[in-house]
C-alpha cells in the first residue's frame, strides 16, 4: 500500500476527517476492514474504489449515519459515536440518492432544514439565497420535488449539504445524474468551496479526481490500497485509470 504522502506532516488540531480502524461486518460479510486515513483542514481528497469497495459505507460511518463494527470516526476533533452533535454541526453530507421530502417544494425542505439545525431568522434567509444561486435553483424554488429530474434533486440535495456553512463535507458521488454543464458548475462550486473547507468526495469520474482533487484515498474489497496525492496515481486521466486497473484488478492497461 502507498504511504499517506501528505499527511503525516499535519499538526492533529488541523485533522478534520479521522477515520481510525474503521470496520463494517454483516455477519460473515465484510463491507469494510480497518480502513485508517486522516483528511487535514483545506485539502480536497478523492474517495476511489470500484462499485461495492466499501466507499459509501465508511461515508455513512465518518458521517454517524451508520454504527462501525470497530474502530471510530471523528469530525474536527470530535468522535462521532460519543459527541455526534457537535461533530454534526462542522459537517456538511451529501448521500448518493439521498432521500427527499417529495412532497415538499426546494424552498420549504431547505427552510425545515435550517429551522431544524437551529439557524436564526436572518441567518436561515442569507443562507437560503446563497443555495439557491450556488446550486442553481432559483427556477425550480417553489416547483414540487417530486416533478424534479435527477440532476434538480441532486442539486436540492447539494443545497442542504452546504445550508449551515460547514467546515467538512463529505460528498458521496455529487455529480451524479448531471448533465456535462452541470458538471461543469458542479465542479467550479467545489473548487471555490475548497478555498475554505475540507472536502471528501466519492466519484467513478476519474477526470474529476485531476479537476478538483489534491489527494486520493482508495479502498478495494473493503481495504485501504492507497492513500497519496494525485500526482503520486498519475500525471494524466489515463495514467490514473490505469493506477486505478492496478490496485483493483492486478493489472493496468
Amino acid at each position: 500500500m502507498t504511504k499517506k504522502g501528505n499527511q503525516s506532516s499535519s499538526d492533529s488540531s488541523d485533522i478534520m476527517i479521522e477515520a481510525c480502524g474503521l470496520s463494517k461486518l454483516y455477519g460473515p460479510f465484510v463491507a469494510c476492514q480497518d480502513v485508517s486515513f486522516k483528511v487535514p483542514k483545506g485539502q480536497v481528497a478523492a474517495f476511489l474504489g470500484p462499485n461495492g469497495a466499501g466507499k459509501s459505507t465508511t461515508m455513512k460511518m465518518l458521517t454517524g449515519f451508520l454504527a462501525p463494527t470497530a474502530g471510530t470516526a471523528s469530525i474536527g476533533g470530535h468522535p462521532v459515536s460519543l459527541e455526534r452533535i457537535e461533530a454534526s454541526k462542522l459537517l456538511g453530507y451529501l448521500p448518493e440518492n439521498g432521500p427527499l421530502y417529495n412532497e415538499m417544494t426546494p424552498y420549504s425542505l431547505l427552510r425545515y432544514m435550517g429551522q431544524a439545525r437551529g439557524l436564526g431568522k436572518q441567518l436561515l434567509k442569507t443562507r437560503l439565497e446563497y443555495v439557491a444561486e450556488k446550486c442553481s435553483l432559483e427556477s425550480v424554488w417553489q416547483k414540487g420535488i417530486s416533478k424534479l429530474s435527477r440532476g434538480y434533486r441532486q442539486r436540492v440535495g447539494m443545497a442542504q449539504a452546504l445550508l449551515h456553512d460547514p467546515q467538512v463535507l463529505i460528498l458521496d458521488e455529487p455529480t451524479s445524474g448531471l448533465d456535462p454543464n452541470q458538471v461543469h458548475d458542479v465542479r467550479d462550486l467545489i473548487r471555490s468551496l475548497a478555498e475554505t473547507k475540507t472536502i471528501l468526495l466519492s466519484t467513478h469520474i476519474l477526470q474529476e479526481v485531476q479537476a478538483v482533487c489534491n489527494r486520493v484515498i482508495l479502498i478495494h474489497e473493503g481495504r485501504l490500497v492507497f492513500d497519496d496525492t494525485v500526482e503520486k496515481m498519475g500525471k494524466s486521466g489515463s495514467d490514473i485509470e490505469n493506477k486505478f486497473r492496478e490496485l483493483t484488478i492486478g493489472k493496468a492497461g
